[in-house]
Formats: structure tokens, C-alpha cells, sequence
């Protein structure tokens, strides 16, 4: 990594801090710092969330999160209430003062955006805005994290479901996933097998799963990326995990199965190194099968 790569960074970082109010006092002008504003404006987005989900999608330590949301409470602005889903848990939402202010938040982060834009001539607008677009996806993509969890948890379940909704609405015929194409989670399991799910700011977008086939051979399956995570390299994220897995399991080849309907998966084995082989199982819904050497 070059010395001026890194000075660019930090150039940047202290010039938009600087423009968009990150030093000051109180943020908009509202009598309370960016942090606080921003942990009540992320509430006030979700309605209702808890406060596990707040702090990774924030990124904050747990212990800095817990100050700004009491101090949000003695403002009046916040309150915590008991998880319906579950009572050990708790949810953080907006008092009928704290509405008032995340409107207000709302409304002079348009008037702050506007004068910004407005400062600026229309084709470095353009540019401006298409900057941070690109960058804004690119932070985004970094901020994947893949790891080996559960098969059996309850958002392995969920991305599972919604992979299996999607090949149902996506296959001339269909898609059972019992009909001779089972999962079983304790194949799925170390170590037998693993179980990989990826996570943006906390909430699972992809999933993907390794069990061992033969002797040296393990199976990829069940690789899949919610639509809201499209376009970040979740798959190739999650194929580089489950390849590396495979190498420490030992395993020399790699095999795989997809659907003719699924061109993008497709395109992305035949891109990773995989090659085209006969039919190696019977799952009735694979018309092409491919292989690997790890």
C-alpha cells in the first residue's frame, strides 16, 4: 500500500469531517453531538430495533452505545422496551419528543445536503454525487464479514428459505427442497461439514454451505446472496471461505452442482477455476455439475 494512498485517506477524512459537521459541538444545531444524533436518527429509521441489531449496525462498542442510549433516555427522546420476540432481549424506539426529533434531524440533513450541492457548479455536482455513490458501495462491499455459524440457526434458516423462495420462482418447474436434494444441518456441521452465512452490519445476506462427498472430495452447496446484496462480491466472498475451509479440511477437489436457469452462478464457477464434469449425483433439479482442484 503506497504512503500517498494513505495521505489521500486521511486528507479526505479531515476535509469532510470538517464539511459536514462532525466537529462541531452539537450536531445541526440541535444540542447534542453526532454520535447521539446519529444513534437517535437510526432508531427513528427503524421504528423499533433492537439494541444488538443497533450497535452493529453502527459498528459501536457495546459499552459506548449503552451511554448514548441512557443518555437519550434522561433526554426523553428514547425508551427501551421488552423484545416481543424475545424477553430477555430489548428494543430501543422514540418517545413522542424523540419523533419531533428525528423529523427535525430529517428535515436540516436536507437543508445541509441542498447548501453542500448548492455550493458546488453542476458538472462537479455530478461528479460529486457519482463519487460518492462509488464510494458508498465500495465501503459497503468491505464491510461483509463471512464466518462458519450454525446450520441449524435461526438466520441460517431464514437465508435458506428465502434461497429455496427464489429457486422456486426462478425454475421452469419449481423447486422442492426435499425432493431428493435434502439438507441436513448435521452434514452441515463440524466436522463433517460447514456452514458459512454472511453478514452486513449484522444482518445476514448470504449463505453457503461445504460437506464432505468422498475420500479428498468435498461438496459445495446452497450459495446464495440476498438481492439487497447484490453487486458487493457476497458470493465470491462466501466461495473464498468455503475454498479455504476445504484446504485446511484437507479435501484436493472440490465438486459442485447448479441449474442451467442460474447463468450468474454459472458464470462465476467457470470465473473461480471450475471446470465442467459428468453428472456426479443424482439431484434432480443440477444440469450442469463442475469441479475444482483446492
Amino acid at each position: 500500500m503506497h504512503r500517498t494512498q494513505i495521505d489521500q485517506v486521511r486528507r479526505f477524512n479531515r476535509a469532510f469531517t470538517k464539511r459536514i459537521g462532525v466537529l462541531d459541538e452539537t450536531y445541526l444545531a440541535r444540542g447534542r453531538p453526532l454520535g447521539e444524533a446519529r444513534v437517535l436518527f437510526e432508531i427513528g429509521l427503524a421504528g423499533r430495533i433492537g439494541l444488538q441489531s443497533l450497535r452493529e449496525r453502527l459498528g459501536l462498542d457495546s459499552g459506548y452505545l449503552s451511554r448514548l442510549i441512557r443518555s437519550l433516555e434522561t433526554q426523553g427522546m428514547v425508551e427501551l422496551v421488552r423484545d416481543e420476540r424475545d424477553a430477555r432481549a430489548r428494543q430501543a424506539r422514540l418517545t413522542a419528543n424523540g419523533q419531533v426529533e428525528f423529523e427535525a434531524y430529517d428535515r436540516l440533513s436536507d437543508v445541509a445536503a441542498e447548501g453542500f450541492l448548492g455550493s458546488l457548479r453542476e458538472p462537479d455536482r455530478k461528479l460529486v454525487v457519482e463519487a460518492m455513490a462509488q464510494i458508498e458501495h465500495l465501503l459497503r462491499a468491505a464491510s461483509v464479514a463471512v464466518a462458519v455459524e450454525p446450520a441449524d440457526s435461526p438466520d441460517a434458516r431464514s437465508c435458506l428459505e428465502q434461497y429455496y423462495a427464489e429457486l422456486a420462482r426462478r425454475f421452469p418447474s419449481g423447486f422442492d427442497p426435499l425432493a431428493g436434494n435434502n439438507f441436513d444441518p448435521a452434514e452441515m456441521t463440524p466436522p463433517k461439514g460447514w456452514f458459512v452465512l454472511a453478514r452486513l452490519d449484522g444482518e445476514p445476506v448470504g449463505c453457503g454451505a461445504l460437506k464432505a462427498l468422498d475420500d479428498g472430495i468435498g461438496e459445495v452447496k446452497r450459495v446464495w446472496t440476498s438481492p439487497s446484496a447484490r453487486g458487493l462480491g457476497v458470493a465470491s466472498r462466501i466461495m473464498d471461505r468455503l475454498e479455504a475451509l476445504a484446504a485446511g479440511a484437507g479435501f484436493e477437489l472440490l465438486r459442485l452442482d447448479t441449474n442451467g436457469t442460474l447463468k450468474e452462478a454459472q458464470a462465476m464457477y467457470a470465473k473461480r477455476g471450475y471446470r465442467a464434469i459428468p453428472r456426479y449425483n443424482d439431484n434432480p433439479y443440477a444440469e450442469h455439475w463442475f469441479e475444482k482442484a483446492v
